[in-house]
């Protein structure tokens, strides 16, 4: 089910702590509306005492994973050096203190989901999908040739990843899967076909599972946990009618991270979980919470460490322990962890209260996002997203703090996932896109077809890339979910980002918003607050609207588009794609600049004429440098890397690397000497693993001095061979290629080029937009600033930007070979970084985004291949003419 917004007006937003022209409410109206919002006046307090690494960052993929408190990782760290924690199989006082804590543990866990030991027994895994994993592999599958007699493992179609996999296991073991749709279950009313159905099944010994999530991953929906008792007493269809007995796996792990879970009132057989979804602290640990009279449904063929009761080695002789949990935790458990999971406990509790009070809190934030978000325009009144979901966020009993939407422009297309990503980023907003493991989910909401499926892996789109539409139609969406320690910032920070990014001013509003906003929680008078002086007629946007556009959007009159605001700059023609070749030689497209960057993410050095080597300009990325654990560093995460400026000296065979501050420091060009035989290893740079040398302990100190990190910096070796990903050799047009393009430490290809008329065009509408304030300085505003910024190694310069999209092939005055265009280069937010002194802006990144017809590409890949004949180096030179020729236009055209 998807929602967008109806209607065009809003109640105009005054005081508070926002800015004046802001048409969002302010924090004092928000928490006299939403009194169930915060815990006690505490949560500003709590968050910057446990959260400060929050600072400056909105946080909104708690779904994903939620956020640890200092204050646990602190006591824990403390537990851990107070006191000696031994093997808990071991009989010593040191592991006698382990088993002893673990207990505590596992009755402190019961005890959270209002249970108890009679009734449950705890599993600890590596986390819920090896829980999952657990029943499927040890249910007592029922197999028999009859379909009739055969065990069905059935699941809701809006499933984790890890539920549908279940069927893995057991069809081999025989079972039949029945995937359902929420709307195919219902209360059977059909009394006589039960009582028929269970005179048969009073000697029927088929055992079935059906297996749904509490809480969808996808949406947030909360699914009746009513129906694991009418399930098991088959009150619901299809379950009535299958003979047989029925036993119900509840996937709690999205659920319990911001709900409370009552085992007395709703007793599933199967409950798995993960902790780190509750206290973001530990990883990589799960359970399986089983109820003791359906311990007998898992079987288990293999055993462990710690299992057994009796083996032996030499003869087919096992016997099990007695409890469920020695049975079924093979070898030692991750007993530091669990530790951990008693220190979750303590300071989830010290910072709110319990479950109770954060499942109210997140609501409240989930309840105020969604309704504005839903209830959002652009200037023509057409929606700005659209929300999947089952429900309108009226009770936190039916919806968890999850919104899944995809972002609408003014004419109601789609803006792909992967754009909002990256402008969030470079706001510093933290979510998730794509489906999220939930392809039923996803397919339910979205409308993707089991056809479209399959068709978008043909097109190359797989689970957790950014190919994010595919002939027009979205691949996947966008998904925000709030946690225990997120505050009225959070949410208000995320939709002033989608009002400045993706709304066509001025934003506008459902009528009825007041009415939305105020029907959860405390009611709200005329008078009151955020509501006084002014009336449903009112319009509200973040620029101030001449009186005669409010009047008609209150009335409901459509306005002429002559009469409407519009900040559209004039269209540049582009060059129509033809199949000639285009001689320039009266000065239209020129090389103007090279630019190597020896160092991945380091500074440029910029040269009138340099050699082409086997990878595109030699010694190109030839170097990079990786953190303490030999991951690839770029200016994403260290933007000081561009303040390293390295330089190659040919002649001497050396490159030098210079700092402010720093001494000089020089390496060879080539891997002889002492620097290069200390150490091989292997990293990844853009998926890619490569090998290369460590250039040894001096340069590595150098390095970790100035970025005040531990760091090192590799060569990637001579001998190891990187080709070009399979899909940009697909890219290329009208010729096969010979061999694989050989590439050095670049992300995608072997040269980067950008066009100065395309650079002139995107100064201009940032200078349009008033972008240049968030350049920091009005100096910043250069031709050869924003150069800088998108790091090519090659400049050109033409009449018209933007001609180099419609290039197939090139020809470089002096290089008698072809260069091909493998691709657009789709920017992210590293082009927000001032390349002279590492500071971070959102431009131009921001104003990319909106000037090319949603497109975040700028520049073009290419690759050259060499002869096979030739012997002699090749060299670019600035000031040298360039041929190109265009695409062939598409079939039929």
């Amino acid at each position: 089910m998807s929602r967008g917004g109806r209607g065009a007006v809003a109640p105009h937003a005054r005081g508070g702590d926002m800015e004046q022209s802001s048409p969002l409410p302010s924090q004092d109206w928000f928490q006299e509306t939403f009194t169930q919002y915060d815990y006690g006046g505490q949560i500003s307090a709590a968050r910057a005492r446990e959260f400060g690494r929050l600072s400056g960052v909105t946080y909104l993929d708690h779904g994903g994973a939620t956020l640890y408190p200092h204050s646990q990782i602190h006591h824990f760290y403390r537990d851990l050096a107070e006191n000696i924690y031994g093997n808990p199989h071991s009989g010593n006082i040191a592991s006698r203190l382990t088993h002893d804590t673990i207990d505590h543990v596992r009755c402190r866990i019961l005890q959270h989901f209002n249970t108890n030991p009679e009734e449950y027994t705890i599993i600890f895994t590596s986390g819920c999908t090896a829980a999952l994993k657990l029943v499927a592999e040890s249910f007592q599958w029922t197999c028999a040739e009859s379909g009739e007699s055969r065990s069905r493992f059935c699941h809701l179609t809006d499933n984790h990843t890890s539920v549908v996999g279940m069927r893995g296991l057991s069809v081999p073991a025989g079972a039949l899967t029945l995937p359902v749709n929420l709307d195919k279950i219902h209360r059977d009313k059909n009394t006589l076909h039960k009582k028929i159905s269970m005179a048969k099944e009073e000697n029927c010994r088929i055992h079935h599972l059906f297996c749904y999530p509490a809480q969808s991953n996808f949406s947030g929906t909360k699914y009746p946990l009513s129906w694991i008792s009418d399930i098991k007493l088959k009150k619901l269809y299809p379950f009535s009618r299958i003979p047989g007995t029925w036993n119900v796996l509840v996937d709690a792990a999205s659920f319990v991270s911001t709900s409370p879970l009552n085992l007395s009132l709703y007793q599933p057989d199967f409950i798995s979980i993960s902790f780190y979804k509750i206290f973001g602290f530990p990883t990589g640990l799960g359970a399986l919470l089983v109820k003791n009279e359906s311990g007998h449904m898992l079987g288990k063929k293999y055993f462990g460490g710690g299992t057994a009761a009796s083996y032996l080695s030499s003869e087919d002789f096992f016997v099990p322990r007695q409890s469920v949990s020695e049975r079924f935790e093979d070898g030692t458990v991750s007993f530091l962890d669990i530790i951990a999971v008693n220190h979750g406990f303590d300071a989830l509790e010290r910072i709110t209260g319990g479950m109770q009070n954060i499942m109210q809190h997140t609501f409240s934030l989930a309840r105020y996002t969604y309704v504005l978000l839903s209830g959002m325009h652009h200037s023509n009144r057409s929606p700005v997203a659209r929300i999947y979901g089952d429900n309108e966020f009226e009770a936190p009993d039916i919806q968890g703090p999850v919104i899944n939407f995809n972002i609408l422009d003014e004419n109601g297309d789609i803006v792909g996932y992967a754009k909002v990503d990256k402008l969030a980023n470079l706001h510093a907003i933290y979510l998730r896109t794509g489906c999220f493991c939930n392809t039923g989910g996803c397919q339910q909401h979205i409308g993707i077809t089991n056809e479209d499926v399959k068709n978008n892996l043909k097109a190359g789109h797989v689970c957790g890339d950014t190919l994010d539409m595919i002939d027009g139609r979205p691949t996947g969406s966008i998904r925000i979910s709030f946690g225990y320690m997120s505050t009225f910032d959070d949410a208000q920070t995320f939709l002033k980002f989608i009002i400045d990014c993706f709304v066509k001013q001025p934003v506008c509003f459902d009528k009825d918003i007041l009415s939305k906003l105020t029907s959860y929680g405390t009611m709200k008078q005329k008078g009151d607050s955020w509501t006084e002086n002014f009336t449903d007629e009112d319009i509200v946007s973040v620029r101030e609207v001449p009186s005669e556009i409010a009047v008609a959007c209150s009335q409901g009159v459509e306005m002429s588009p002559y009469q409407r605001l519009s900040d559209n700059p004039s269209e540049w023609n582009k060059n129509p794609a033809t199949s000639k070749l285009i001689s320039n030689g009266s000065n239209l497209v020129t090389l103007t600049n090279i630019y190597l960057y020896p160092i991945k993410s380091c500074a440029a050095v910029e040269v009138k004429k340099w050699p082409i080597g086997k990878h595109g300009l030699m010694y190109d990325r030839a170097w990079m440098i990786a953190n303490h654990n030999g991951i690839c560093l770029s200016q994403k995460q260290e933007p000081r890397l561009c303040l390293i400026h390295p330089y190659i000296d040919l002649e001497q065979g050396i490159m030098t690397i210079s700092a402010e501050g720093m001494d000089t420091i020089m390496v060879p060009l080539e891997e002889v000497g002492k620097q290069y035989s200390l150490q091989v290893c292997e990293t990844k740079v853009c998926g890619d693993r490569v090998k290369g040398l460590n250039c040894g302990e001096e340069v590595a100190g150098w390095i970790s001095t100035f970025l005040g990190r531990q760091s090192c910096l590799f060569r990637q070796s001579s001998d190891f061979q990187r080709v070009m990903k399979k899909h940009k050799q697909d890219a290329v047009q009208g010729q096969s290629l010979t061999q694989s393009p050989s590439l050095s430490l670049v992300n995608e290809a072997q040269y980067l080029l950008v066009n100065r008329a395309s650079i002139l065009h995107l100064k201009e509408q940032i200078l349009q937009r008033g972008g240049s304030c968030d350049l920091n300085s009005a100096e910043a505003l250069t031709t050869e600033e924003l150069i800088h910024r998108f790091r090519p190694n090659l400049v050109i310069s033409t009449v018209r930007p933007y001609e180099e999209d419609d290039w197939a092939e090139m020809i470089i005055d002096g290089v008698s070979y072809l260069f091909q265009i493998v691709g657009l280069c789709s920017r992210c937010q590293m082009i927000c970084i001032n390349q002279g002194n590492g500071k971070r802006s959102k431009e131009p990144l921001q104003t990319l985004s909106s000037c090319r017809d949603r497109k975040m590409t700028f520049g073009a890949y290419l690759f050259h291949q060499l002869p096979a004949t030739s012997v002699r180096s090749a060299f670019l030179t600035v000031g040298s003419q360039v041929i190109v020729k265009n695409k062939e236009p598409p079939a039929g055209q």
